[in-house]
């Protein structure tokens, strides 16, 4: 018997369908590509028992509906499915990791391209989360703080990846020597890293956080991870012009951690040495006209001072607010994540046909991804814009993972 209509993970999210369960599961997409991305490795176990439920459940539904669906047919449909995308899984792989707070899966990419399997992915955001599935086949778990959400991480895996938002300590709450992080996201890595201790954790955060608070806040992050954790940890802040060969502006503080029980040669860490930046922002911005909507029309009330100040097209400027600031250095300045609000960081660029915002897919590109394959799913620009800015840059995080495989 065949299936008389198209399945996919989308129709999870049908609202009669979800009335129906006695018990919603918030997380089944989740669950169910997680299950579909590690059927054919141990790592299936963790969730195969929920997710065959979820299928059969499922299956019921679609019966009661008059639809003709056998499991096993449903399961290889949705198998195709996720396998049928940018990125798949690599079928031959020597690690395997984690990928929190993963937003639009930067990390995932520099990873698989160096060798690793991703078998738990979390991010709440939901427009991330359809930016992650896109691309990946995998819908992420959402909220980490929750504890039912954490114990879906497998037992064992080898690196922790995390571009975790910054929040002040509270260093009024010493817990026998060490800073309380409690009510803040840190302590929930700390909690996961205590749990499965990987043999690797690695942070991206802004450069701020090694000044935030006075620098308590990155203080207390390193005696967590080398006094309580007892991790012997590396941290660098790298610039994307300087160490990726892409053309933005963008300095991040990177954190490595090895557990020297694991990786006895830890000490052979280095991060990634600074290359030469060949690339310009013309290898990047597409030569084409843009859709008028990019463009500042002449009645624009910022129209005069744009054409004043906006004389060379081989640079990419910022709006702050009232005035416009040209970027000496030739390169796109650091995309944030309130450009897309109408933020004071818009990038704008004077190209043949007028003066013009960044493309969500220029930023995009800015950020290192292969545009010739990633896809930009139909949401809201501003939000693509808040992706772009919320991201790693992904040639970056590829550099410094090539290290720490190296020392593994």
């Amino acid at each position: 018997m065949l299936i008389k209509e198209k399945m996919s993970i989308e129709e999870f999210d049908d609202k009669s369908y979800q009335i129906k369960l006695v018990e919603p599961l918030e997380e089944e997409k989740a669950v169910l590509t997680h299950y579909l991305h590690n059927i054919h490795n141990g790592v299936a176990k963790y969730y195969k028992d929920e997710a065959l439920s979820i299928l059969k459940n499922y299956v019921e539904y679609k019966s009661e509906n008059k639809i003709s669906v056998v499991e096993e047919e449903a399961l290889q449909q949705l198998l195709f499915e996720i396998e049928n995308v940018p990125f798949p899984t690599p079928k031959n792989y020597t690690f395997k990791f984690i990928d929190l707070f993963a937003g639009i899966g930067g990390f995932r990419i520099a990873m698989q391209n160096v060798g690793g399997k991703c078998v738990y992915t979390s991010e709440w955001n939901k427009d991330a989360q359809k930016t992650y599935r896109e691309n990946f086949g995998e819908v992420p778990f959402g909220d980490i703080t929750k504890e039912s959400v954490k114990n879906y991480i497998p037992k064992e895996f080898d690196i922790l990846c995390a571009g975790f938002p910054c929040q002040a300590f509270s260093i009024a709450g010493l817990r026998k020597g060490f800073s309380d992080t409690r009510g803040t996201l840190f302590f929930d890595l700390e909690q996961i890293i205590e749990k499965h201790k990987p043999k690797v954790v690695f942070l991206e955060n802004v450069k701020n956080l090694v000044s935030h608070d006075k620098g308590k806040t990155f203080k207390v992050i390193l005696e967590i991870l080398e006094e309580k954790l007892g991790y012997k940890v590396f941290h660098k802040v790298l610039n994307t012009m300087t160490h990726a060969n892409v053309p933005q502006n963008r300095e991040r503080i990177f954190v490595v951690a090895f557990d020297p029980n694991q990786v006895p040669n830890y000490a052979n860490f280095q991060f990634p040495e600074e290359i030469k930046l060949t690339k310009t922002i013309h290898d990047i911005l597409d030569k084409e006209k843009q859709e008028n909507k990019y463009y500042y029309p002449e009645t624009h009330q910022y129209y005069p001072e744009l054409v004043k100040t906006m004389t060379s097209k081989d640079t990419v400027y910022q709006w702050r607010r009232v005035y416009v600031r040209e970027n000496k250095s030739n390169v796109c300045p650091t995309l944030t994540a309130n450009m897309g609000a109408g933020g004071h960081n818009v990038p704008l660029i004077k190209d043949d046909f007028g003066i013009r915002k960044l493309t969500p897919k220029e930023c995009f590109a800015f950020q290192g991804y292969p545009m010739d394959k990633y896809i930009l799913p139909p949401i809201a620009n501003s939000k693509l814009y808040m992706q772009a800015g919320n991201s790693v840059t992904t040639t970056l995080i590829e550099r410094i993972s090539n290290e720490i495989i190296n020392v593994l």
